[in-house]
């Protein structure tokens, strides 16, 4: 999906960039969808000190690499974060300066918020990020102008856990991610819970493990944003029963799957 089109779609339909149903059939490539067998971890709102560092410990055991969209509030206040997470091979990317919705914000305003963070992950890492994710998943026009302005491509999700809620336990954060999980597509979590309920973020590490299991049971590699090299092709497919894979959910019940790491939280 090239830039202009990114920026029409923002344009005319809003709802579209919104609602995951919508972008995953209309969107696919602005969704998230890429290499049919690769799946795209990622983790929104960090870099936090009390939780993140034990993402870092959870993905090395693993032996996987995701992408962090980096608050550039949270990293000014963590910049070593920044660094741990580079230096452990993972990929950084944008989510803006706060987490207020650009459905409030005028184009300079983002660009402004988005530059912001894409300097200070260059100057505490020296690496130049290419992702850029809106707060909430809301990209209206002036934010995909402004992304374009600051040299970063949005992308969003086709997979999430609803892992900000004070509900979220680490069953309902993996039976969630499965529900839409596929080849190809991109999972959205949280490392942090500076904008979620307070410590939601123990569910999601809980259920990182089983997550982490479901997308190698499709027979995906995981890994970032970076490796989802589909993304620049017109051949991702187009909703979640197109392609090599059918989601997770409809290959076998979720009980019959691996054990969950750990007890609720």
């Amino acid at each position: 999906m090239t830039p202009s089109l990114i920026s029409r779609i923002a344009e005319t339909a809003p709802l579209l960039t919104t609602l995951a149903p919508l972008r995953r059939r209309y969107a696919p490539a602005l969704a998230g969808y890429g290499d049919p067998g690769h799946i795209a971890l990622t983790f929104d709102d960090g870099p936090d000190p009390a939780s993140t560092p034990q993402f870092l410990d959870a993905l090395s055991t693993l032996d996987v690499r995701a992408t962090f969209f980096l608050l550039g509030s949270m990293l000014a206040k963590a910049p070593w974060l920044g660094r741990e997470l580079t230096g452990a091979g993972h990929e950084l990317a944008v989510h803006g300066w706060d987490h207020r919705s650009v459905a409030l914000r005028g184009e300079l305003s983002t660009y402004r918020g988005l530059a912001r963070t894409r300097d200070l992950i260059g100057e505490v890492t020296g690496t130049v990020p290419v992702w850029y994710r809106p707060p909430y998943g809301v990209l209206t026009r002036a934010a995909s102008t402004a992304a374009r302005r600051a040299g970063l491509t949005p992308i969003l999700w086709t997979a999430w856990g609803r892992d900000w809620e004070a509900s979220a336990r680490p069953e309902s954060v993996r039976r969630r991610v499965r529900a839409t999980l596929t080849g190809g597509g991109t999972i959205l979590l949280h490392d942090s819970d500076c904008t979620s309920a307070p410590r939601s973020w123990v569910a999601t590490l809980r259920a990182l493990p089983g997550i982490v299991a479901d997308c190698r049971d499709l027979g995906a590699t995981v890994g970032p944003l970076a490796e989802h090299s589909a993304l620049a092709h017109p051949g991702a497919p187009a909703d979640p029963g197109a392609g090599p894979h059918r989601p997770l959910a409809e290959v076998r019940p979720l009980a019959e799957n691996r054990p969950l790491a750990g007890p609720p939280a």
